[in-house]
């Protein structure tokens, strides 16, 4: 390690405690549980320790774990802290620092330990991100509102998770002895990939001080709002509607976007006894475990959790997981498998297309046979190609001209990582 990280390895004493830790929850450490009331302007970084674990790639230079202040997502007058993490790459920074990659994870759950910062990406995001680090980016990644720290967290809804990744990337900006500079770009993948977008349509009212210049988003699950849809089905109902969803997904939009959206009312109650069983196992375990119990309890369909209608509720979640428009300012590129049976593919395509009418810049990247998660790194090649254009000042070509309708969802190729 150089004597540069060394030093900077030193600063969590310098960025202060500034309440004491509480005592620790069954799920996380104390770190998470920050309990004074959270006054500083978002983005300010309120604790933070050194982050040692094994999953870190191996060309890390230093890592810390920290939690920082951003406007609560569902309650906009009001601040929460959430918790992140931070990478720099090893060796010495570039004249004028490294660029930054504003990180949005895919689903992992919504319990607290479920939160990457405790409990560390999949094998696939690691590669992923080791290959940013590789390509000169400092990272840092949220774990979104209510994902480690306390509070419920809502999951897919875009306004909190926009806030979440643009106040982290406030965070790292905000100590000038962080050697990065104020270029920076927002990746996700699946829902780290819509919360991406939202982020992307957010920032520039909501954050513009921020040098965002692009997105990278594979996977992309999300909704646009059309006045005019194409057709009735328009957007994926496997995304929100809860009788269509997998049940493992299913159950984490009752535990978390639900409670989120309807705090005075209880899911539970609207569940058979198999969804009061998948609830249980939501509220302390991760989505691995939930397809376990899925499996094990014969739930092929989100329908079969249900007691009741809960037809106001599906509408209620299309309102706050809905983009109010296409319309985004920065070169977008998508990077979608045409196997991917989990986000599915023509929910990918009817976002390219509302995104293109809107006016936005959509380079579009299909990949047959590759999965949701095969499509990830096997996409870096392109990705680098479209933000060297990016960075460069170049124009990047867009797709928009010649979107082809994707087809039925291909079967996944053998012998590809993560496929």
């Amino acid at each position: 390690m150089s004597g540069y990280f060394s030093k900077l390895l030193l600063m969590p004493l310098a960025l202060g405690l500034l309440s004491s830790p509480a005592m620790a929850t069954p799920d996380v450490s104390s770190f998470y549980q920050w309990q004074a009331p959270v006054t500083a302007a978002p983005g300010t970084i309120l604790r933070s320790e050194p982050l040692t674990a094994s999953w870190l790639p191996a060309d890390t230079g230093a890592a810390y774990r920290f939690l920082y202040s951003s406007t609560d997502g569902m309650q906009p007058k009001q601040h929460v802290a959430v918790s992140g993490y931070m990478l720099f790459p090893d060796g010495p920074a570039p004249k004028g620092g490294w660029p930054v990659v504003i990180w949005a994870h895919g689903t992992t759950g919504v319990a607290d330990r479920c939160a990457p910062s405790w409990m560390g990406p999949r094998a696939r995001d690691t590669a992923y991100l080791g290959a940013w680090l590789k390509r000169g980016f400092a990272i840092v990644a949220t774990d979104y509102q209510g994902l480690g720290t306390p509070g419920v967290h809502p999951y897919l809804l875009y306004q909190p998770e926009a806030y979440s990744l643009l106040d982290a990337g406030r965070a790292i900006l905000s100590q000038k002895n962080f050697p990065v500079r104020n270029t920076m770009l927002i990746v996700g993948q699946s829902q780290g990939a819509g919360a991406t977008l939202g982020a992307s349509w957010v920032f520039p009212h909501y954050a513009p001080e921020l040098g965002i210049k692009a997105a990278v988003m594979t996977g992309l699950v999300t909704a646009i709002h059309q006045d005019h849809p194409q057709s009735e089905d328009a957007n994926e109902k496997r995304y929100t509607t809860v009788s269509n969803m997998d049940p493992a997904f299913a159950t984490l939009r009752l535990a978390g976007s639900d409670q989120a959206i309807h705090p005075e009312t209880d899911p539970k109650t609207l569940l058979s006894e198999k969804g009061r069983i998948m609830f249980s196992v939501a509220e302390h375990g991760c989505l691995h475990d939930l397809f376990d119990k899925a499996k094990e309890l014969h739930i092929t369909k989100g329908e079969e959790m249900l007691a009741h209608d809960i037809t106001a509720y599906d509408q209620d979640m299309d309102r706050y997981f809905e983009l109010p428009d296409g319309h985004v300012t920065i070169p977008l590129f998508l990077g979608t498998g045409l196997a991917d049976g989990m986000a599915g593919t023509k929910g990918q395509y009817d976002a390219a297309q509302a995104l293109c009418r809107a006016g936005s810049t959509v380079q579009w990247h299909t990949y047959p046979g590759l999965s949701h998660g095969g499509a990830v790194n096997y996409s870096l090649p392109d990705s680098a190609i479209f933000v060297k254009d990016v960075l460069s000042g170049k124009a990047v070509p867009s797709s928009c001209g010649n979107l082809t309708p994707p087809g039925p969802v291909q079967d996944a190729l053998p012998g590809i990582p993560f496929n």
